[in-house]
């Protein structure tokens, strides 16, 4: 009797045992899944072959990335974007363009989402640790817009005021680092923080100049009291970090693009109707990736 008990739990802790190991196995391929943030990019060829190119766009950033009233995305990185895909793949509409929000570009870069980031893609030294950047087809300073009748004209101005500012944008990092201070009202969409703006849910809003000029003449009532802040980046497409294959394609394509003029193009189609004389082409476009001083 004793024996066939002895025998029992043997049995039932061999089993045990059995699932045990089952559950530390899934558990630790779970806790990897969930660790491991980054897939493997396309190859050039697997792109050919997919017959399409995924590349993330802003769609509420009007004049650079945005769904108009008729439900198509327009804008100056989304008609970069179609000449990327008729040169790459025959045809312009070989693009699958994927929204996305200024704080997941590099996300969604690393975890395959898109090839290439398209979206106002400012180029600075932290991402350039995360993502690979193509040379520029665009330059940029920071702005700040505010109601006409409290314009915000210098910095000190904002002094015990609410400034908006988008997450996981240049403005929100040279904000906190130059200016702690300030109090920061922080959104995930810039349609939330121009909404926010309209409600007087802050005094002013910061992000690229190029956007606030263009929203501010779209806006009446409202003003860009600082039209440049900062040092003058650049703008380019990103590549998931290594993707060399890719990023050598861009390259090359952004320099056989300048022959033509074309971000001159690009600006003519989609920014001048925006900025009319205010603003000339050659402040803001970058052609062949060399930014002229």
């Amino acid at each position: 009797m004793k024996k066939k008990i002895l025998g029992l739990l043997l049995v039932v802790g061999i089993v045990a045992g059995v699932f045990a190991g089952c559950g530390n196995s899934n558990t630790s391929e779970n806790n990897g899944n969930t660790a491991s943030k980054t897939a493997k990019a396309r190859t050039i060829d697997e792109i050919k072959k997919s017959g399409k190119i995924k590349i993330g766009v802003f769609s509420d950033k009007n004049p650079f990335g945005y769904v108009d009233e008729n439900g198509k995305v327009q804008g100056y990185d989304v008609y970069f974007a179609k000449r990327i895909a008729k040169d790459l793949l025959g045809s312009e509409d070989a693009v699958d363009f994927v929204y996305l929000e200024a704080a997941s570009r590099v996300e969604y870069l690393k975890s395959a989402k898109v090839d290439i980031t398209l979206a106002n893609f400012t180029v600075t030294d932290e991402r350039k640790e995360q993502v690979d950047f193509a040379l520029p087809y665009m330059k940029v300073a920071l702005g700040v817009v505010s109601p006409e009748k409290a314009t915000i004209k210098d910095v000190k101005d904002l002094k015990g005021k609410k400034l908006i500012v988008v997450k996981g944008t240049t403005a929100e990092t040279y904000f906190s680092i130059n200016y702690p201070d300030i109090d920061l009202v922080k959104f995930d969409e810039y349609q939330e923080a121009y909404d926010a703006l309209l409600d007087g849910r802050g005094d002013a809003f910061s992000t690229d100049n190029t956007e606030v000029l263009a929203w501010a003449k779209q806006n009446k009532g409202f003003t860009v009291g600082v039209e440049s802040l900062g040092d003058t980046d650049t703008i380019a497409p990103a590549v998931q970090k290594g993707n060399k294959e890719l990023l050598d394609w861009l390259n090359n394509e952004i320099k056989s693009l300048a022959k033509e003029n074309f971000f001159h193009k690009d600006f003519d189609e989609t920014l001048k109707k925006v900025y009319g004389d205010s603003i000339s082409a050659d402040k803001l476009v970058v052609e062949g990736g060399v930014v002229e001083k």
